[in-house]
């Protein structure tokens, strides 16, 4: 059983409460563990999904405009092997209003171009099951962040909501499907600073179908980040995503860079 499910349903105690609709975990030490331990329990049961471990190169950036807005940028480019065998483009910006410093609403854009082909010519996209036909899906999402500090550990707490308009193949195909799907995502993420320059970044995060299966996705993160300058920096990280059926396993390259574009007075 997901990680959510075991929770909603009662059969985990983790501290945590409902607001709004949203089931909001508690930050302290002890939770965070278990949280995790069980991520990794979960994405072990799971079978392989193909044998040569991918890569995602990844860029992010989050630009200051006004005291209360700043825009969010990202790029994707997700492989099956390390150098070759593209899989995946992924393109997302949004607006972000910083509610304060601990507070951020997003709203925004992602247009994702998936090819599924690979060894077997068979993938797992979400709960599509694709055979060598290639998806593209334009989404339109809403996000909220929490973040908060306990002892040195630096917490986030994201909120996302999608609403997902997929086509698989081409319009001429015979097996051309147009589909429209919700979805729901909550990451907690955990960074450790370890010196002035480096630091580890963990994540668990769960994607919950808001129609027909509930479990979508789990996708466990850690990585080493370096901070190259006050506002950009690298990860080197590895993740495990699980499916309802298969696990895939994916190196991590990501570049943050997030200078403040209002003008200096």
């Amino acid at each position: 059983m997901e990680v959510y499910k075991l929770v909603t349903k009662g059969f985990i105690k983790l501290p945590c409460f409902e607001q709004s609709g949203v089931i909001v975990f508690k930050s302290n030490m002890k939770s965070v563990i278990i949280f995790f331990l069980l991520a990794i329990q979960l994405g072990t049961a799971q079978l392989s999904g193909e044998a040569e471990t991918g890569i995602w190169y990844m860029y992010f950036g989050m630009n200051k405009v006004t005291e209360r807005f700043s825009v969010h940028t990202e790029a994707q480019f997700r492989y099956y092997e390390t150098s070759s065998n593209f899989n995946q483009l992924l393109l997302r910006t949004g607006l972000n209003y910083h509610i304060n410093k601990n507070a951020i609403a997003t709203a925004g854009y992602a247009y994702i171009k998936t090819d599924p082909n690979f060894s077997d010519s068979r993938v797992i996209f979400g709960d599509i099951l694709v055979d060598d036909l290639r998806l593209n899906e334009h989404r339109i999402f809403e996000q909220f962040i929490l973040t908060n500090k306990v002892w040195e550990f630096a917490f986030e707490h994201r909120y996302r909501l999608e609403q997902r308009f997929i086509t698989v193949g081409e319009e001429n195909d015979p097996e051309f499907e147009r589909s429209t799907k919700h979805r729901a995502r909550y990451r907690l993420q955990v960074t450790l600073p370890l010196t002035n320059t480096f630091f580890l970044n963990f994540y668990d995060e769960i994607f919950i179908n808001l129609q027909d299966n509930l479990f979508d996705q789990n996708r466990l993160y850690g990585a080493l980040g370096v901070r190259i300058t006050e506002n950009s920096s690298m990860q080197f990280g590895y993740l495990r995503n699980q499916f309802s059926n298969a696990v895939f396993d994916r190196w991590q390259i990501g570049v943050f860079f997030n200078p403040d574009l209002r003008k200096k007075k």
